[in-house]
Parts: C-alpha cells; sequence; structure tokens
C-alpha cells in the first residue's frame, strides 16, 4: 500500500505541472491537441486526489454500521476514477477533435514579453517537457507494480491484484504517454503536411485511448467492488492448513472475499470427526484460525461452520452441488488414485458413504 501511495503522489505533482503547461500551450497557439491533453492531465490529476482520499477512507475502523470496516472504499473510489477518465478524458477529447476537424486553423503563433514565438515550437517544447514529466511518473508507478506482480505476466497481476490504486495509477500513466506520442504526431504532421485537420484527428485519438482505457479499470475495478475471492495462492494456503489437523475429516467449502486490499474474509464449513469431544473442537477450530492468519496476514476474519458432508451437500443448490460433483470428478480422474486429492479428505466408505447419486462438494 506504501508504494502505491508514493505512485500516487508522485503522478498527482507530475500531471498538474503537465495540465498547467499543457494549457498555457493551448491558450498561446490555439491546438486543440494541446487542449484536449490539458483537460486529460486535469483529470489525472483530480484522479489521484480521489485515489488518495479512497485510500485514507479504506482505512477507517469498523463501526456499529459497517462492521466489517470501510475498505471497499478504495474500490469505489478506483471505479469514479475510471468513469472521470470516461467523461473527462475521453468524450471532451473526442468532442474537441471533432470540433477541430470541422474548423481547421493552424497553429498560432505566440508572443511571450513581447517576444515572438513559433506556435510549432511552443507546442513541441511543451509536449517534450509533458513527456519527460510523465515517463518519469510512469517509472515510478511501473517500479512499484513490478514489486507487486512477483513473476506473473503484466495483465495476470492486474487481473489478480486486490489493489486498485496501484494499478490504476500505472493504466493512466501509460494512456497518458500514448496520448503525447499521438499529440506529438499529431502537432508534427499537421505543421510539416500544412493540414491543420490533423491536429482534430490526433485529439480523437487520444479520446479513443482514454475511453479504451478507463472501459479496461471500470471492468477491472467492477469485480473488487462486488467482491472477489482470494488470490489461488492464498486459497491453498488456507486448505493446507486446515488439512494439517488430524480432526478434520472433510473440507466441505472454502469461501473467501475481499473486504479491501489487505483485509480477506474466510469463511470455512468443516466436517470433522464424530468422535472428537466438544472441548477438542473448540482447541481444533481456535489453532486453525491462528494458523490461517500466520500463513496469510491479510486474513482479517475466519468464521468456521462445523458440519456434516452430506447435511452440508443438502442445502446446496442442485445445480451448484452437480458442477463441484463434475469438478471433483474431473479433478481425480487426472491424479493417482492412491494419491489424495488437495484440500479433500478420502471418500468415507460404508455407512457414511455418500447414496448414489448425490453430489459431494469440493
Amino acid at each position: 500500500m506504501a508504494e502505491s501511495t508514493s505512485a500516487i503522489y508522485t503522478a498527482a505533482g507530475a500531471n498538474l505541472a503537465i495540465a498547467a503547461a499543457k494549457f498555457v500551450g493551448a491558450f498561446l497557439t490555439g491546438s486543440t491537441a494541446m487542449l484536449a491533453e490539458g483537460a486529460h492531465s486535469l483529470v489525472d490529476t483530480a484522479n489521484q486526489i480521489l485515489l488518495l482520499v479512497g485510500l485514507k477512507r479504506a482505512n477507517k475502523p469498523a463501526d456499529a454500521k459497517h462492521p466489517f470496516g470501510y475498505g471497499r472504499e478504495v474500490y469505489f473510489y478506483a471505479f469514479i476514477v475510471a468513469l472521470f477518465i470516461f467523461l473527462g478524458g475521453g468524450i471532451f477529447a473526442i468532442y474537441e477533435g471533432a470540433h477541430k476537424i470541422q474548423h481547421p486553423e493552424p497553429a498560432a503563433d505566440a508572443s511571450l514579453f513581447g517576444i515572438p514565438l513559433s506556435g510549432f515550437w511552443v507546442n513541441v517544447s511543451i509536449l517534450g517537457f509533458a513527456i519527460l514529466a510523465e515517463g518519469y511518473s510512469c517509472f515510478v508507478a511501473l517500479k512499484a507494480f513490478w514489486a507487486e506482480k512477483g513473476d506473473r505476466t503484466a495483465i495476470t497481476a492486474i487481473q489478480r491484484s486486490k489493489d486498485p490504486s496501484l494499478y490504476t495509477i500505472l493504466v493512466e500513466d501509460v494512456a497518458a504517454l500514448i496520448g503525447l506520442v499521438i499529440a506529438m504526431a499529431g502537432v508534427v504532421a499537421a505543421h510539416v503536411l500544412d493540414m491543420p485537420v490533423l491536429d482534430g484527428w490526433a485529439s480523437i485519438g487520444i479520446g479513443v485511448v482514454l475511453i479504451g482505457m478507463s472501459i479496461f479499470l471500470m471492468l477491472e475495478t467492477h469485480g473488487l467492488l462486488i467482491g472477489e475471492a482470494a488470490d489461488p495462492e492464498v486459497v491453498r494456503a488456507i486448505d493446507a492448513a486446515v488439512r494439517e489437523e488430524r480432526a478434520v475429516r472433510h473440507v466441505n467449502e472454502v469461501l473467501t472475499q475481499h473486504l479491501g486490499p489487505s483485509d480477506i474474509l474466510v469463511n470455512l464449513s468443516l466436517d470433522f470427526a464424530d468422535e472428537i469431544p466438544a472441548g477438542e473442537v473448540e482447541q481444533t477450530v481456535a489453532r486453525l484460525e491462528q494458523r490461517i492468519k500466520a500463513k496469510s496476514p491479510d486474513v482479517k476474519r475466519v468464521f468456521i461452520e462445523i458440519q456434516d458432508r452430506k447435511a452440508h451437500a443438502s442445502t446446496m443448490a442442485p445445480s451448484d452441488a452437480d458442477k463441484d460433483a463434475t469438478k471433483t470428478a474431473d479433478k481425480d480422474s487426472t491424479k493417482n488414485p492412491a494419491t489424495p486429492v488437495v484440500g479433500k479428505a478420502p471418500a468415507p466408505t460404508g455407512p457414511e458413504a455418500a447414496p448414489p447419486g448425490s453430489a459431494v462438494p469440493a
């Protein structure tokens, strides 16, 4: 979380300076692409402020109204950021570009303190400065992201990441760099070819990039907002911790959900051996909670339901039970019959065997 906060502050400072430079350039030269880029940088600055607000609100302690805390605040604000990129950046850039295509005008020369300046070189200079500043911001965000992603590919890391503030900043910076390259190409092409209309097309290109990036961010954040399971590695660690207990006969179900980037809720349904006394069951539950939290520090709450395997199966919807049974059968068929399936105790035989046709959850 500290890495993402540092990246946000860096991006906010860079974008604020870039926005000011772009607006000055757009005012002096009349470049629509420059104006679109200025609006984009201003929206990015506001977005970084929103992410900081979300991170701060997510740290509020739990209360009676929100007993599980406010961790999902950061997901809400990340979704709002994606929406702002779509509306404040993408739609505005396309609108301004369409207007410039209909009414093309060459970049006007500027005058600063009585000194005449070429409008073309003003735009190129500002875009060059913006590329350097945005490149540094992107480097900081990429460094923080690389430290978190590990051996995964970038796309897989984003899909599995539960901290949207970090990858939102990275995606914003990448979109900004692409937009700056498009703006530079539009300004240069419009000047060299003497076709001011290309400046408008560059603005539309910037808008398309921003809308594409915003849709990607909205899709990724939407899953976190409605509730995503923990990373499969965390689920496997929980399963391994449960299997270390001899009193547990079968793992009926492992349910996990992220209540925040570093706040995982775990619900376990376990079938204990019938001969285990109540006192030992209590000790096992307490021990399990400690072991799970030790293996996965992000796990903050563990709820364990003690339930007979067949009774649990009967409470599941028929469609879910059938899917579970099929999944179990598929996994079993790929393993050595003498080797127990990970996360499952050997199926009971004799009087305790499941009746023919019943679905046994994984």
